[in-house]
């Protein structure tokens, strides 16, 4: 090997000053990539709605809670698979919260409206109420979609046809009968109540995929 050639190879790829000023503008590149972030808490109608868990994002809320004015819930979900709605009662109460008249109980007329930002059709969706979170909600915590009627008229959808009410050992409501397009937009009317609540609960949201077996019938992705 020649003496120029190894002159050539012993010379470091890059000199010291130009590799860290590299590394910087790879770190200042790096902070100025757009990426999901969580939304600050929001409140409305006595409540206060997080999306702290991930998976989606909260973008309003209005309303108080009532059947002529529900909590109005906007949000859009950019994965396929569960996500948690954080809800805490606030300690000062208003006069207008519906549940602040009730006493103790609480009643909430709650409408979600959720964009589908997953790049897949939503065939169904499910909610499903827990007072502890990843624990089924029992009939003896209270908490149900409105578990002592036996038809809720609250309970609908306008991209699905029929709801299913599925109770003990959960509280859940199975939207089906329909479908969600990417990009578009699903509305979803409950009635939340809870004789003894609790400061915190959850909603679970579960947007249902289908998928196919290998010669096999379309079946849902979600949850059992």
């Amino acid at each position: 090997m020649s003496e120029e050639l190894l002159k050539f190879a012993a010379k470091p790829a890059w000199p010291r000053g130009s590799a860290r000023l590299a590394l910087l503008a790879f770190f200042i590149v790096l902070a100025t990539v757009p990426h999901a972030t969580l939304a600050a808490p929001l409140s409305t109608g006595g409540f206060t709605f997080s999306d702290e868990l991930g998976g989606f994002r909260l973008l309003s809320v209005s309303g108080i809670g009532s059947a002529a004015d529900p909590i109005v819930v906007e949000e859009e979900l950019t994965g396929t698979g569960p996500v948690v709605l954080v809800i805490r009662r606030n300690v000062v109460r208003k006069p207008t919260d519906p549940w602040a008249r009730n006493g103790i109980w609480t009643a909430i007329y709650l409408t979600k409206v959720v964009r589908n930002r997953s790049r897949r059709i939503w065939a169904g969706f499910e909610l499903e109420l827990q007072e502890e979170l990843h624990q089924p909600s029992v009939y003896g915590d209270g908490l149900s979609f409105d578990q002592g009627r036996a038809v809720p008229v609250e309970i609908g959808s306008d991209a699905f046809a029929r709801n299913h009410r599925l109770f003990e050992p959960y509280d859940r409501i199975r939207f089906e009968d329909g479908s969600v397009d990417p990009d578009a937009t699903l509305r979803l009317d409950v009635h939340i109540t809870d004789p003894t609540p609790v400061r915190e609960f959850y909603l679970v949201q579960d947007p249902q995929i289908l998928y196919a077996d290998i010669g096999g019938p379309l079946k849902f992705a979600g949850r059992r």
